[in-house]
């Protein structure tokens, strides 16, 4: 038995990851041949809906496998609390790993490309990062991915390497081999900050990676 639930963990891992690096190319191709030619409104909708489509297959995987969000890492306890460690978290590493850099001439290396003016813009920033990069990536790699590897091996250490591992292939997709590195050591953080922390669940990181997205975006426009 503990033998064929190795084994679906990781079968079902694998088809986690494939099926979102297939959603990765769907939203990139949304993107792309279709996104910019909607309204405004409904760009800005669309955008965070079509994120999603990296979390189909892996959303799948849950019910077919019968998991609740528990098992991935959210609590039920002391939601507020959670909310409070994951603005401290996204805001602290914007200083350390965003700021920081800026102020000492390094600025260009954590560039989003984004440049804005209004205040609007910087909101939907929050939301999108928030609602659409925190929410999918962490759903996926600190909770879905994270929990299949600890069932194939049942070590922390082995479930956040592979995850920050496969955290990093899933993004040198939009990026280069340096990205990938940084993304490598950024999923790491994200897990170190899950095991370490007390009441650090993925909602947590959910909104620790929404926010320091944002706050990219915000001291480039800010300092370039």
């Amino acid at each position: 038995m503990e033998q064929a639930n190795k084994r679906n963990a990781l079968i079902s891992l694998i088809i986690a990851i494939a099926g979102a690096i297939a959603g990765l190319f769907g939203v990139t191709a949304f993107n792309q041949y279709v996104l910019m030619n909607l309204p405004l409104a409904a760009r800005m909708v669309s955008a965070i809906v079509t994120y999603w489509l990296i979390a189909i297959i892996p959303i799948i995987i849950m019910f077919v496998s019968k998991d609740r969000l528990l098992d991935y890492g959210f609590e039920k306890d002391k939601i507020g609390i959670q909310l409070a460690i994951g603005v401290g978290l996204g805001i602290a590493m914007s200083l350390i790993l965003t700021l920081i850099p800026h102020l000492v001439g390094f600025g260009n290396y954590v560039d989003s490309g984004k440049r804005y003016e209004y205040l609007w813009q910087f909101i939907y920033e929050f939301v999108y990062c928030i609602l659409a990069v925190g929410a999918v990536e962490e759903f996926v790699f600190r909770g879905l991915i994270y929990t299949k590897a600890k069932q194939i091996i049942q070590k922390d250490w082995f479930a956040a390497v592979i995850s920050s591992v496969l955290f990093g292939i899933f993004h040198i997709l939009r990026g280069d081999a340096v990205q990938m590195i940084m993304t490598v050591l950024m999923g790491a953080l994200f897990c170190l900050f899950r095991l370490k922390i007390k009441r650090c669940s993925t909602l947590s990181l959910i909104i620790a990676h929404g926010v320091y997205d944002a706050l990219i975006t915000v001291w480039v426009s800010l300092l370039l």
